[in-house]
């Protein structure tokens, strides 16, 4: 309300000072015809003047906004992936009965183009993503989440996010993820129906976390590649990664 009535108080006293700029004109040098020429070009190029602010220099402005917004959420992407989402793709990608033959496709590496992550991001948009539910330690699994919850939770907090649907999607998975398994006693004595129901609920956040990866491995090989190189060293889904250089 304050700012409404203080925008409207600036309009009224711009218009105002305007008139009396336009008044100490005409008493100077008792013209009215220069005046009402200056006005009429003046008011003949608002519409051009509006084009260049509103559509072509606001455009711009937005362009560059959304752009360093998109670098500080690739940031919170990164943390994400150093803190929980690489282990987690290792971890549910070395119980995938499919995973051997994907992974010979996401060897990742420097000479990889454009075309290489538009080939692969189809080929996870059919891949199913499947884990073999005895195989997984659930136990493990819920301590690990458990662990990490506080920081997820902190990634949530984040406004950036609000404008990235996909990876907030995956958070809402992996929260999910460790709802279910928080609200289980005993993970070692599950009905064969609930673990299937389980193994749901970790293929969900599994197809999601490698998409995001490869999504975030595309933005690092575009804009870091310092970024990018130690991120293919540490390829979760290469068995001889190291971050040593040979």
């Amino acid at each position: 309300m304050l700012d409404k009535k203080w925008t409207v108080s600036l309009a009224i006293a711009l218009v105002a000072l305007s008139t009396a700029l336009y008044i100490l004109h005409f008493a100077v040098f008792q013209d009215a015809h220069h005046i009402w020429i200056y006005l009429v070009g003046d008011l003949a190029f608002l519409p051009i003047e509006v084009l260049l602010v509103t559509l072509i220099l606001h455009r711009l402005l937005e362009v560059r906004d959304r752009k360093m917004k998109m670098e500080k959420m690739n940031m919170v992407i990164g943390t994400f992936f150093s803190t929980v989402g690489t282990p987690l793709l290792t971890y549910f990608s070395d119980h995938d009965p499919q995973m051997p033959e994907l992974k010979k496709k996401l060897l990742i590496s420097d000479s990889w183009s454009e075309q290489d992550f538009t080939r692969v991001g189809a080929l996870l948009s059919r891949h199913s993503c499947e884990v073999t539910p005895r195989e997984i330690d659930l136990p493990g699994l819920k301590a690990f989440l458990s662990q990490k919850e506080d920081f997820m939770v902190r990634l949530l907090e984040n406004p950036l996010l609000l404008e990235h649907e996909s990876f907030t999607n995956l958070l809402q998975a992996v929260f999910h993820l460790t709802d279910e398994l928080r609200h289980r006693k005993d993970l070692t004595v599950l009905p064969e129906n609930d673990r299937q129901h389980l193994a749901g609920d970790i293929c969900r956040a599994y197809k999601l976390l490698i998409s995001q990866w490869v999504e975030y491995m595309h933005h690092l090989k575009v804009n870091y590649p310092y970024l990018y190189s130690l991120a293919v060293r540490t390829n979760p889904f290469d068995e001889q990664a190291t971050a040593m250089i040979p």
